[in-house]
């Protein structure tokens, strides 16, 4: 069985690789769901809501949603719409 010496330069490259890798995919992730739809819970847990606020969104139509099979169903860019929409700036 041959046996291979790594040296400290080999380290330092393996290192700076795995951050890279670490970075990149704390980047892509970075907060936000890897589905297109969303379930109701999930949307209230994102909004910290109720689900009673969420009901009132619904009816006054404020967030849009699909419902296949009594499963309500919410696009994500539809609710980064909404917070964008409601964003205020303070003084």
């Amino acid at each position: 069985m041959a046996s291979e010496i790594i040296t400290l330069d080999d380290l330092q490259v393996f290192k700076q690789e795995l951050i890279n890798d670490i970075q990149r995919i704390i980047k892509e992730t970075s907060g936000q769901p890897t589905k297109k739809w969303l379930k109701s819970y999930e949307v209230r847990k994102i909004l910290n809501i109720s689900p009673g606020t969420l009901q009132n969104l619904r009816i006054n139509g404020t967030l849009p949603y699909t419902k296949i099979g009594g499963v309500l169903y919410y696009d994500y860019s539809d609710i980064q719409s909404l917070l964008e929409r409601n964003k205020t700036t303070s003084l």
